[in-house]
């Protein structure tokens, strides 16, 4: 374990975070708010941390997957603790364990909050905690990699262990490159989208701050009603580009290329907006006679499978109110999620069609059990090792939102409160059914549930095994030897 090349990364990451914290005081100075001195505080002293712990480059900086784990899920954790403290300074948030729970929810993209009146923060405090969804959103280890050469692979480990997917490859021949062109894309987005909510009257703070939740797959609102006091102009907006964020990022990077017959043929893209076109038909023809018309039903159909299959959590109407059939088929896009390679969350697309294959293939077997069964995927063989991969990542998966649920009961709440307020933040998605629906908030929970639930907030964003890697004695273990031994070379 290669502890001085971690500090280094995480000093380079405090770096940058520093930097975004202190964007929020120009925010302070338009609207004339005292709480831009603190932000303006932490963010130099954030900036003079990361300094100190990156002023000295290793001279050897390969490294490899085991590290980029221990190196992505401290630099989260680490991060999210900064994140809290404007908030909390500030007495905005007077608990710092709801402030931590808010700034985790937003950097993970999760969107459940523990506020039940949002309107009441000041614009600095609005404009940050929407922000952390446009930081988290693609990855900030993403941006330092655009940045920062390493060697050896270095660049793909830290990817691979920030990334949403069950793999994650180059699109041009430098990882650098790769880490460039997924945010130009992203940024490209978040322009497009702001642009458009300001065509539809939207006021500028609104707009900036709804379109950095729509682009990251947030779901932070600024209005205690979420979307619904607006337009149903800016709400197809938003939920148009919520479902071009949930798209796998690699298939714009084919369209700016004209590479349209590989964009087009991308199999998961094709199998996710199927997935949307009939979720949003279910709901439609349930609630349609609940509403007023036809293009209303459609609106809030669109909306709602939009943001809760991209975990994005925003809301028009409160659907904890819909009959059984919707909310069934909304917490079932809960757990199945966008698209790899977005911003999105969730179990992936991607996963759900290779276990879907892999079952099927198993069936043939039984059939023909002589006969050599292979599953293509986009196009290609998919190889046993990304099966096993998926596989374990499936049973992890069950395993952790079991024990999950298991100590939320123990506060004895009602069963569909405990089963969607853990689907609801392992998969970053925000507000559950019942305690923890779209009109209610986190706030009710004990300490104890809040810490279980901002575990499972950063270890669905990571895709588990960063996480739950941290508590596996052998790394501390060889990180001790290993330490030691830079030591007295050094």
């Amino acid at each position: 374990m290669k502890i001085l090349m971690i500090w280094y990364i995480l000093g380079q990451v405090l770096r940058l975070e520093g930097i975004l914290i202190l964007v929020s005081c120009i925010i302070s100075v338009i609207y004339w708010e005292t709480q831009g001195v603190v932000y303006l505080l932490v963010g130099l002293g954030t900036v003079g941390v990361g300094h100190l712990l990156c002023r000295n480059k290793p001279e050897n900086t390969v490294f490899y997957l085991k590290e980029g784990c221990v190196a992505t899920a401290i630099c989260w954790i680490v991060m999210s603790f900064i994140g809290s403290l404007p908030f909390y300074f500030t007495g905005e948030i007077p608990s710092f364990t709801d402030a931590l729970f808010e700034t985790i929810s937003g950097f993970t993209t999760t969107g459940a909050s523990i506020l039940s009146d949002v309107e009441v923060l000041s614009h600095t405090a609005i404009f940050w905690r929407s922000f952390t969804h446009w930081i988290g959103g693609m990855g900030v280890l993403v941006f330092v990699l655009a940045v920062i050469p390493m060697s050896g692979g270095s660049n793909i480990n830290l990817l691979r262990a920030e990334s949403t997917g069950p793999s994650v490859g180059k699109l041009v021949p430098k990882m650098r490159h790769t880490a460039r062109w997924l945010y130009l894309i992203y940024i490209g987005l978040t322009i497009i989208e702001f642009l458009l909510l300001l065509l539809g009257k939207m006021p500028w703070f609104d707009a900036i701050t709804i379109t950095f939740g729509t682009t990251g797959t947030g779901g932070f609102g600024i209005k205690n009603d979420s979307m619904g006091s607006y337009s149903a102009y800016c709400q197809w907006v938003v939920a148009i580009f919520l479902i071009l964020c949930g798209i796998n990022f690699n298939m714009y990077y084919l369209l700016l290329y004209r590479k349209f017959k590989q964009a087009f043929s991308m199999e998961e893209v094709r199998n996710y907006l199927l997935i949307i076109l009939a979720a949003t038909g279910i709901i439609f023809l349930d609630i349609v006679r609940t509403c007023n018309g036809a293009f209303e039903a459609l609106t809030h159909a669109i909306f709602q499978v939009a943001s809760i299959i991209t975990t994005a959590g925003f809301s028009t109407v409160d659907f904890d109110q819909w009959a059984q059939t919707s909310k069934f088929v909304l917490v079932l896009l809960m757990f199945i999620g966008a698209c790899a390679g977005s911003t999105g969350g969730g179990v992936k697309v991607s996963r759900i069609t290779i276990m879907f294959k892999n079952m099927l293939r198993e069936l043939k077997m039984y059939i023909h059990p002589k006969s050599i069964q292979k599953i293509k995927f986009e196009g290609r063989v998919v190889e046993e090792s990304i099966l096993h991969s998926v596989s374990v990542y499936l049973i992890t998966f069950v395993l952790l939102f079991t024990l999950s649920m298991f100590l939320i009961c123990l506060e004895g709440r009602d069963l569909l409160t405990s089963f969607t307020a853990v689907a609801a933040t392992l998969n970053n998605i925000g507000p559950g059914l019942a305690m923890v629906g779209p009109t209610q908030n986190f706030g009710f929970m004990t300490g104890f549930s809040k810490w279980v639930l901002m575990f499972d907030m950063l270890a669905g964003r990571l895709e588990l095994f960063p996480m739950l890697i941290l508590f596996h004695p052998r790394i501390w273990k060889d990180a001790r030897r290993k330490h030691y031994v830079e030591k007295i070379h050094s």
